[in-house]
């Protein structure tokens, strides 16, 4: 005689004499996430938004076996609906324009921004989470600039939820690199004691040029510009403004201290030349722009972006292209470094498909930004050592003046090179420093362009692990 499998659990349970614990209500059990569908509104019909769509439905079985619920884009909001797309809309997918479309649609759980900007892409993802709908987003300038506020609108939502709002960003800094869930999860025992990052790809890949081929900066950004990798107004990029937003979100998460993006130091790439190439050659290295922070204490944080000069045998100084890496110092694991593509179609939305995949399969972060430090600061001034490239007219006493000033400022000279000259107007000489802090290497460079055979501003860059 076979025994039914159709037993009744809760009676099983009373006989036996164990409690079953049923889960509060609106909590993310499995049970409810295989009843049905995670169900998706999209902001941005463009290139990343356009990925997300065929990666989703090229990964639709695989989804559905990880996560145990199939998901659905419901809706995509994009600026002309008449508009050719370049992917093919889901089945049953709506493409509206009208913000309110999504956000008042009950039946969405997810909304996805991937419209960018910070103006209407603020008031999406706050409106979003007041909703109680999940945040996916590669908005790295929103995140930047409004960091605390959002952490503290996600605190009041969920203040008593049995379902937190999630908020996911892991497009939103290094493009397909994983750094922000790593930094989320593979360090909380350990201490991080500095951050150094290629993670502006345009920018790169134009320093690449101008060492690689020779280009001059003006060649290179064209070159970047017809290959899509710069914006037709790339103020953002070569500026250093697209480095500096990624490295205050790094700083958060690593340090866990809060830095208006502002008070970071920050300098481009347009001050750089192909004679800057020609002396880092010279010394055996390269240059990049780097986003760099570091423990400087137990309790300050220093910061900054700008070109550095690397030795050959650096991590970063064979980083490519528009390729993006960032290396983690830390006590534990010493050094950890990520490769990668930082931006790009398939690259960003497969970060935010990532993200997507996480929240179908249930899982919870309640600190989306990591814990804040109350006794961490951040000081706007570093230590290094300089490269220094000084432009000149021809006269007498011209070394003996740079020393008196560095004398005067506390800075050391580590040697001094010149390459033969071949134009009197491109006459230029550098200085290597010993390790100095900037505020005095600025002191510096003020007090030699006051002079009169001085020619142009002085230019500076940190050495990166010079003798500091």
């Amino acid at each position: 005689m076979k025994l039914s499998l159709f037993l009744n659990f809760g009676f099983i349970a009373s006989v036996f004499g164990f409690a079953i614990n049923k889960a509060p209500a609106g909590s993310k059990t499995s049970t409810s996430l295989n009843a049905e569908a995670l169900t998706l509104g999209i902001f941005g019909g463009g290139t990343v938004g356009g990925g997300i769509v065929e990666i989703l439905k090229k990964k639709e079985k695989t989804v559905k076996e990880l996560t145990g619920r199939s998901v659905e884009i419901k809706k995509i909001c994009v600026r002309d609906a008449s508009k050719k797309r370049d992917f093919e809309v889901p089945a049953g997918c709506e493409i509206v324009t009208n913000y309110d479309d999504i956000l008042n649609d009950d039946s969405i759980d997810v909304v996805v921004e991937v419209m960018g900007g910070t103006s209407d892409a603020k008031d999406i993802v706050y409106s979003s989470i007041e909703k109680g709908k999940d945040i996916v987003t590669a908005n790295k300038a929103l995140i930047a600039k409004h960091l605390p506020e959002i952490e503290a609108l996600l605190t009041k939502v969920n203040e008593g939820r049995d379902d937190p709002v999630e908020f996911r960003y892991e497009a939103a800094v290094c493009g397909g690199i994983p750094i922000i869930r790593s930094m989320q999860s593979d360090f909380v025992g350990d201490e991080i004691t500095m951050i150094s990052g290629i993670i502006n790809g345009c920018t790169n890949f134009m320093l690449t040029s101008m060492d690689r081929d020779k280009n001059s900066y003006d060649d290179a950004l064209a070159q970047a510009s017809a290959l899509g990798y710069a914006e037709a107004d790339p103020t953002l990029d070569v500026g250093g403004f697209d480095a500096r937003s990624k490295l205050g979100i790094l700083m958060r998460l690593a340090y866990g201290v809060d830095v208006n993006e502002e008070e970071i130091s920050c300098r481009g790439i347009t001050d750089l030349t192909t004679l800057d190439f020609e002396y880092a050659k010279m010394m055996g290295g390269t240059i990049k722009l780097l986003g760099v922070s570091k423990k400087v204490d137990d309790e300050r944080i220093a910061a900054f972006v700008s070109p550095c000069y690397l030795q050959g045998d650096d991590a970063l100084s064979s980083i490519n292209g528009a390729t993006n890496a960032v290396e983690v110092i830390s006590s534990n694991l010493q050094s950890s470094t990520y490769i990668g593509q930082g931006a790009g179609r398939y690259p960003t939305a497969n970060s935010c498909v990532n993200d997507i995949v996480s929240l179908a399969k249930g899982d919870e972060n309640v600190a989306p930004f990591n814990p804040t430090e109350s006794n961490k600061v951040f000081v706007n001034n570093y230590d290094s050592t300089f490269y220094l490239r000084i432009g000149y007219r021809d006269a007498l006493g011209i070394t003996r003046q740079v020393g008196e000033i560095c004398e005067n400022h506390g800075v050391s000279i580590h040697s001094l090179l010149q390459n033969p000259i071949d134009n009197a107007n491109d006459a230029a000489f550098v200085i290597i420093t010993e390790n100095v802090s900037v505020s005095n290497i600025k002191r510096v460079c003020a007090d030699i362009e006051a002079l009169d055979w001085s020619r142009g501003p002085v230019f500076f860059m940190p050495v990166l692990r010079g003798n500091n």
